[in-house]
């Protein structure tokens, strides 16, 4: 961009070296610091780009200006004429530590009051008081440079889809609320009196179309809104990569994606990963407890039923599953840490009974909690079955199978954490395939789509929808990175009968799955091609690929957990003439 010298800057405060010394220059920003020493006054001014020392004394200065200079306060926006000159005390702190600008004059371009807590990097004001000024929270540093990241991969990542011939086609906010998935925000309608629109949960049914009316390949950085609990890596709005390709295999789409993970890994830390691991939903769940496992570390499970139940030991010989993981170096932990850990396990949160714990002696011998039932023998068959070495510990859990992997996955997490094993700045992706396409509730029995009803099956597992559906596996994959689901997708029905069948299996009567997706069933019917697609979660990607677990950091006006902006103090009530025109009427809470 060409200097003009009658705009408000000639350089930006983070623009200014050495090499620019002995310039006459116009800054402007916000006064950030300043020190007073009588002699001299020096004021730090800060825009985005960065912080640049001011200076102003009673030999180079004139008395009213440096008095002008002395009543300004924090945060007011100035604009400054001066020259750069080279500082003797240089700064190696800040890229314009070299140099300083003897001000010639300063103008206030607005005055500020004093801020509610210090716009510094480390500031002294808490979440809720930040939240609640965050246009002033913005101006840190920390929380630029989050916004700044955010935008660089945004580019990234449409540059790599605009390179591999997507298009980025913007897809209805306002549009119908459907039964499956989280709650809807719904927005009433004034002009169809009683009738609602819905936010988009996910624009699955229009990115279907798009690929029925022949668009091949489409992407949107989309917003996305449900309304579920909140928490760090959850908001009730968020910003999906949304992608949908035409004639396409499972395998294509995986590679595509991988792609782009392993482009973004490279430009942004400089990583050639390797080929993503392939794992099964199978696999995942009896080998890490969850489907969306962190392998940057070991601790893997290891079935002992065979090992260790029949042996007398009633607390095994009763429950479903035995398994455990081998903590590595543990074995020297005093019996203090491990009871917390035991009592770890036993909170509400987790929920789980309690931990049997063998240590592996650096000797060959072996102590355990449970020395009475199992000899030395058969504490080393457990050892063997988990991969356990001399200095290990192992701790183990029994109960029914599906909530045992959950609470030992729960602790393998935690130890993890502890044990420094989740690095921030180690990036370990895999893929999750051959997820089963129905969940089935324990309680009423009845089905529920385990990704979503436009899921296909397996071709071989089509004609299972009749017989048996609990076993039908889904053309689904999931993209995981650090132990954190960062995108899901799957090949998509696309045919009317499948999809008729399927919401059938879901509860949906055939005159219910006329009036929720008649529309996209009706497409399916002139000529529909194969396609898949896959979503990945932009807010919590950036955040992993930033070194962080929390997205809100990541989002310029986060809601809180209560999922309120208390900034602008939303959501509020509508006054009784909006209701009215409305149609709306607002019980009041019980007492």
């Amino acid at each position: 961009m060409k200097k003009n010298k009658s705009m408000y800057r000639s350089h930006h405060c983070g623009e200014l070296r050495s090499a620019h010394a002995g310039t006459t220059v116009q800054l402007s920003g916000w006064t950030a610091r300043t020190r007073d020493k009588g002699f001299v006054l020096w004021i730090d001014i800060r825009d985005r780009f960065g912080i640049t020392q001011l200076v102003l004394d009673e030999k180079r200065t004139s008395k009213d200006l440096l008095e002008k200079a002395r009543g300004i306060g924090r945060e007011t926006v100035i604009q400054i004429s001066g020259t750069v000159l080279e500082r003797e005390a240089k700064n190696p702190n800040i890229p314009t530590g070299d140099i300083e600008v003897l001000v010639s004059d300063i103008s206030v371009l607005n005055k500020a009051q004093t801020p509610p807590f210090t716009i510094e990097d480390n500031t002294d004001g808490g979440d809720d008081l930040r939240m609640k000024y965050r246009y002033l929270d913005i101006r840190r540093k920390p929380v630029q440079q989050s916004l700044l990241f955010r935008s660089k991969v945004a580019l990234l990542v449409r540059n790599f889809l605009a390179k591999h011939e997507f298009v980025e086609v913007e897809t209805p906010y306002l549009i119908k609320s459907t039964p499956e998935g989280a709650r809807d925000f719904v927005v009433p309608s004034r002009m169809n009196k009683g009738q609602f629109y819905a936010l988009p949960q996910s624009p699955q049914t229009f990115k279907q179309l798009l690929m029925v009316g022949g668009m091949d390949k489409y992407f949107q950085l989309v917003k996305c809104f449900r309304d579920e609990d909140l928490r760090a890596d959850r908001q009730p709005e968020f910003t999906q990569i949304d992608c949908e390709l035409s004639f396409m295999h499972q395998k294509d789409i995986m590679a595509c994606f991988e792609e782009l993970l392993a482009h973004l890994l490279k430009e942004i830390h400089g990583i050639s990963p390797k080929a993503f691991p392939v794992i099964t939903y199978e696999n995942a769940i009896k080998t890490y407890g969850n489907d969306k496992p962190d392998i940057r570390f070991g601790m893997t499970f290891c079935e002992l039923n065979e090992q260790a139940q029949n042996k007398g030991f009633q607390v095994f010989d009763a429950q479903e599953l035995v398994v455990g993981i081998a903590v590595p170096g543990a074995a020297n932990w005093s019996r203090k840490q491990i009871d917390s850990w035991i009592n770890w396990v036993r909170r509400s949160q987790v929920g789980a009974n309690g931990l049997v714990w063998v240590k592996c002696n650096t000797d060959g011998t072996f102590k355990s909690s449970v020395d009475k039932f199992f000899d030395r023998d058969a504490l080393a068959s457990w050892a063997t079955a988990c991969e356990a070495k001399a200095g290990d510990l192992m701790l183990v859990m029994a109960g029914n199978a599906t909530q045992t992997r959950t609470q030992l996955s729960a602790l393998r997490m935690a130890l993890a954490e502890q044990l420094g094993l989740r690095n921030p700045n180690e990036f370990a992706a895999l893929w999750v395939v051959d997820f089963p396409l129905f969940e089935e509730d324990e309680e009423t029995g009845e089905l529920h789509a385990m990704h979503h009803p436009f899921t296909a099956p397996k071709p071989e597992d089509l004609s299972k929808l009749e017989s048996n559906p609990t076993e039908v596996v889904a053309q689904a994959y999931d993209l995981v990175l650090n132990g954190n689901e960062i995108g899901g997708g799957s090949i998509r029905i696309h045919d009317r009968p499948t999809q008729e069948k399927m919401l059938s299996l879901l509860g949906f009567s055939e005159e219910e799955a006329k009036a929720q997706f008649g529309f996209l069933m009706d497409a399916f019917t002139y000529g529909a091609p194969p396609h898949g697609g896959i979503a990945l979660g932009f807010d919590r990607l950036v955040a992993i690929l930033d070194g962080k677990e929390t997205i809100r950091d990541y989002i310029a006006f986060p809601k809180n957990n209560s999922g309120r902006d208390v900034m602008i103090d939303a959501p509020a009530p509508l006054d009784a003439e909006q209701l009215e025109e409305l149609s709306l009427i607002v019980k009041p809470k019980p007492e």
